[in-house]
């Protein structure tokens, strides 16, 4: 009997540990999904913008037979409009506003009230999400590998594995919707998503990186080592962090909760920064303006 209570009195008294445990894991979880929240959104204002600048440069450029404007981007060593070159100029107009496309549709894809109330929809989505990201992975493929003089290069070599984990992404994300392996599939589409706009997180990449480094007093330039590294991390970070994200959600430790929130938070807030900086930038390419590094 005496043991009893002793146990007894021991239960009660471990009740707050065990309520606080549990008020602090139910705090670390709704702060995951606020921190996922927060980067969709941003995400999401980033993209559809980015899809406008696409119609707006590119698409009308195609429409007016206007595509020597594509050669604003030769200060930066690009000339994407080669005269008489009319295969490899539509490859490339097909490769931007593709980017457009997938732009816009993925993040409709990544909606949670696009599959519950519009199923067939997000179906239909899908299966054209994963077609345009097929092509735009070959298109790549032949911009770097063919119409490239020089295809041998940092960049070439990046936009290569890129294009690899797109092609192999874009086979499992379809493998597991047929299956109907949801669980796996939400995965895969994540992934898919993150790598098949590689080279738009690339761009915010590098205003965000100028940006918060001049305002650190740092003087960022471009032939800083950051560059090259980034040429790859503009895939690996995201993807690595997605891992953390999925590792975060299936676990019962706060701390990597808390944890997966902070880093998703602080990319976010980076990813902001470069939005903000890539935006009049891409404005002033639209204005028809003289551009400079």
């Amino acid at each position: 009997m005496e043991n009893t209570s002793l146990n007894m009195s021991h239960g009660a008294s471990q009740s707050p540990i065990a309520q606080g445990n549990k008020a602090s894991s139910k705090w670390a979880s709704k702060w995951l999904k606020y921190s996922t929240t927060f980067w969709f959104l941003a995400v999401l204002a980033g993209q559809w913008f980015f899809f406008y600048y696409i119609i707006a440069f590119y698409g009308f450029s195609v429409i007016n037979n206007n595509m020597e404007i594509w050669n604003v981007w030769e200060v930066f060593g690009k000339t994407p409009y080669k005269a008489g070159d009319f295969a490899g100029n539509a490859a490339f107009a097909a490769h931007a506003i593709g980017a457009g496309v997938v732009a816009f549709g993925g993040a409709l894809q990544l909606m949670p009230q696009m599959r519950r109330y519009f199923p067939k929809f997000h179906k239909i989505n899908g299966y054209l999400y994963l077609l345009t990201v097929f092509a735009l992975s070959i298109s790549g493929f032949y911009l770097v590998w063919i119409r490239d003089q020089h295809p041998i290069t940092l960049d070439g070599i990046g936009t290569s594995i890129n294009g690899i984990l797109i092609l192999t992404f874009t086979y499992f994300c379809a493998k597991t919707a047929i299956k109907k392996d949801i669980r796996n599939h939400k995965k895969w589409a994540i992934r898919l998503f993150l790598v098949s706009n590689a080279q738009w997180i690339l761009r915010i990449g590098v205003f965000s990186y100028l940006i918060t480094g001049t305002t650190m007093g740092l003087a960022p330039a471009f032939g800083d080592p950051f560059f090259p590294m980034w040429t790859f991390g503009c895939f690996i970070v995201p993807l690595a962090m997605a891992e953390l994200y999925f590792f975060a959600s299936e676990t019962q430790s706060q701390k990597v909760k808390w944890l997966a929130a902070g880093c998703l938070c602080v990319l976010t807030l980076l990813m902001l920064v470069g939005i903000m900086g890539f935006t009049p930038f891409l404005l002033k390419v639209m204005s028809g303006d003289a551009i400079s590094i």
